[in-house]
């Protein structure tokens, strides 16, 4: 067999898995932040595998990759627990969160490319469309797609590390909740603003409209205390 053709079908098919596991953790991650696998429930890597359609090797990275983001527990010998919310926990995620992603906004303005501008462009037009519309699913992609292009642009591999596994868990927090405290127009804007800034590179302005975010999902966080003690 002619070895340069069966490096590139191992190639292909290296292509292929990473292809399915990155469809298969789009997929949990969305189920598990809108709460379609609630808080608290024991499921098995054979119902998530019926759920996505795709095979085990794949969607058991996936696995991997959503423990490692805190948005499943791995329970050997008893299955895949999606963990409950943690107020407590949530505030302190956010002490971390602000001080991570104000450098990965700035670092964005900074180091990305057109192309990665075009995108940021884009992206506020879709939170302002959303800011409008109040359509909370369009909005929670939106988001999902601007984190990652944030980290991608940043450049960043330590920050990188470090807010990937928060990301989610702010996600699936605000979507619990946002419905009795948040105000998802409010949000949508405040993250067009940011995109806003990194689409036009500026550094100082995107630090400080991260910052405004994060004051606003810690209020938000906050008054889901007091909504729980009513």
């Amino acid at each position: 067999m002619d070895t340069s053709l069966a490096a590139s079908g191992n190639g292909l098919l290296v292509k292929s898995k990473a292809k399915l596991t990155d469809i298969a953790y789009q997929q949990l991650e969305e189920a598990i932040v809108t709460l379609r696998i609630p808080p608290g429930t024991l499921i098995s890597e054979q119902a998530l595998s019926d759920m996505t359609g795709i095979g085990r090797t794949p969607l058991r990275e996936a696995v991997q990759r959503l423990a490692r983001e805190h948005l499943i527990l791995v329970l050997p010998q008893r299955g895949l627990l999606i963990p409950n919310i943690d107020i407590g926990k949530q505030l302190r995620l956010l002490e971390t969160r602000r001080e991570i992603e104000r450098l990965v906004c700035r670092s964005a303005a900074k180091r990305a490319s057109a192309q990665e501008r075009e995108q940021f462009a884009r992206l506020t037009d879709e939170f302002q469309t959303a800011s409008v519309s109040n359509d909370d699913v369009t909005f929670m992609r939106s988001d999902r797609e601007f984190n990652e292009l944030c980290l991608k642009a940043a450049r960043n591999e330590f920050a990188e590390s470090a807010l990937r596994s928060l990301n989610g868990l702010s996600r699936r927090f605000w979507y619990l909740h946002y419905k009795q405290a948040a105000d998802l127009p409010e949000m949508a804007r405040l993250h067009a603003e940011v995109a806003s800034a990194i689409a036009s590179g500026d550094p100082a302005a995107a630090a400080r409209a991260s910052d405004r975010l994060i004051d606003n999902i810690e209020s938000f966080t906050k008054a889901t205390v007091l909504l729980d003690q009513i």
